[in-house]
């Protein structure tokens, strides 16, 4: 049947401007989530001070996580709904978070309500950073599926880099001599860091509206019985030959009694359960190859290799471009070259960048040559595991228990990097900054092998072609 449908893929005539809007759409709570992710390591030189919490790497620790443990609520709570609700509802209210979380942290008055509005948006994070990339996987056509989940992390860059370009652009020149009492009393210490929060109010509100114009997930549709409305969506998107073979391939894989019924349960049967398994380690491993820290940490990160508070924040903004440039590399290949091939060089790649850069920081060097290797390995990254990833997990999982595996992988990909961002403080102290960098270099060592040995190859297949492979 699979092998039909890809004959016919080719004469269907495809409504590309609807798809490119109603995923692009979608793909904002993508650039909301890399915005909300990131603008915490532009503002956290400046709120630290403010807050009185530069001297305690516990309290550093709680205020850069405390969105991610949100993100961990959103990301539980995300399946059940999403399952019971649909994915439309869940990404509004994702956008309504967005919102509400962007003012309220930057209206902050102390320590307790910035981390409660942190939280707040975690939530919108953890709804969005799964919902969207599901969304997305429900509605594309099966060769071009890779391409458009892309456009997910394409937009999740383009907020990074938005984070990125807006701080330094709102921070005022520190001189290099700057003490702590200085920063909090200047402007950047009382005001700057709020306008840093404060931005992502617009995108937020836009996404929030356009998303009530999107249609809801035809596989979602169909699995409540809503067959009509599932038809409709699919013939604005290929036709009615397309709509209809979409439509009893969809069909065929649920039965009557899975129809409108969350499937957590399913979940422990040993031939789903390690197909969830693949997607839980794949999550994980995507925080826990180490990059996030560069992202959340960048202060730190470019400090050790001899640069001060100015040139840091233009470094960062290098480094988004380099990320964005790169996630362009994995767009315009996923679908070619397939996703085992480039997961295996990002974990590779990493994996040798790690132990260059490792034993930079452990001689004490200093330069632009460090500033190389970190771009290095931006770019390995931004090519391969950070887009790549994403389009995995949101295409292994069967239709029946889609939602809720997603909410199970990606919460547990928001508990690695919460583990991640709350541990590089005590990693660094202990470690050093070179000590830090080897053991995720050895992470992606273990990484890569299982890859090599236990990630199959899903490109040009329909998603019920990859659960008739993976489960039958």
């Amino acid at each position: 049947m699979s092998e039909l449908k890809q004959e016919q893929s080719s004469e269907i005539h495809y409504n590309m401007l609807f798809l490119w809007l109603i995923c692009f759409v979608a793909a904002m709570g993508g650039l909301l989530f890399g915005y909300d992710w990131v603008v915490i390591g532009g503002a956290k030189p400046f709120y630290e001070p403010f807050f009185n919490i530069s001297d305690s790497p516990f309290l550093q620790g709680l205020a850069m996580s405390s969105a991610l443990v949100g993100c961990l609520f959103g990301a539980l709570i995300s399946g059940v709904l999403s399952d019971r609700f649909g994915r439309k509802r869940l990404l509004i209210l994702a956008g309504f978070m967005f919102t509400f979380s962007a003012i309220g942290t930057a209206l902050a008055g102390d320590f307790v309500w910035f981390n409660i509005f942190r939280w707040i948006g975690g939530i919108g994070i953890g709804l969005a950073s799964n919902l969207s990339p599901m969304y997305i996987a429900e509605i594309s056509p099966a060769h071009m599926r890779g391409r458009f989940v892309s456009i997910n992390q394409l937009t999740i860059v383009i907020g990074i880099l938005a984070a990125q370009i807006i701080n330094w652009q709102i921070a005022r020149p520190v001189p290099e001599d700057a003490t702590l009492e200085f920063i909090r009393q200047s402007w950047n210490g009382q005001q700057g860091w709020r306008w840093m929060f404060g931005a992502e109010t617009v995108p937020a509100s836009l996404f929030f509206l356009l998303m009530f114009f999107v249609p809801e997930s035809p596989r979602w549709l169909v699995k409540y019985g809503r067959n009509e409305g599932a038809l409709n969506t699919l013939t604005r998107i290929g036709g009615p030959v397309h709509a209809e073979a979409e439509l009893a391939d969809i069909k065929d894989t649920l039965t009557g009694e899975e129809i409108g019924r969350v499937n957590f349960g399913d979940l422990l049967e040993p031939r789903l359960l390690k197909i969830v398994g693949l997607g839980v380690f794949l999550a994980v491993f995507q925080q826990w190859c180490g990059i996030n820290v560069i992202f959340n940490y960048a202060q730190e990160v470019f400090q050790a290799a001899g640069y001060g508070v100015s040139d840091i924040m233009l470094n960062i903004v290098i480094t988004g471009i380099v990320n964005l440039v790169f996630t362009f590399v994995a767009i315009f290949t996923v679908d070619r070259f397939g996703r085992r091939i480039l997961m295996l060089i990002g974990a590779g790649g990493l994996a040798g960048v790690y132990a260059v850069l490792g034993t930079g920081y452990y001689l004490q060097s200093t330069g632009i040559h460090m500033l190389i290797f970190v771009v290095t390995a931006i770019a390995c990254y931004s090519m391969s595991l950070a887009p790549i990833t994403w389009v995995v997990i949101s295409e292994i999982f069967p239709n029946r228990i889609r939602g809720a595996s997603m909410s199970i992988t990606v919460f547990f990909l928001w508990v690695g990097c919460t583990a991640l961002t709350f541990t590089f403080p005590f990693l660094k102290n202990t470690l050093g900054a070179h000590g830090a960098f080897w053991l995720y270099g050895a992470i992606c060592v273990l990484g890569f092998f299982v890859i090599w040995t236990k990630l199959p190859e899903t490109k040009g297949k329909s998603l019920e072609a990859i659960e008739r492979e993976l489960v039958d």
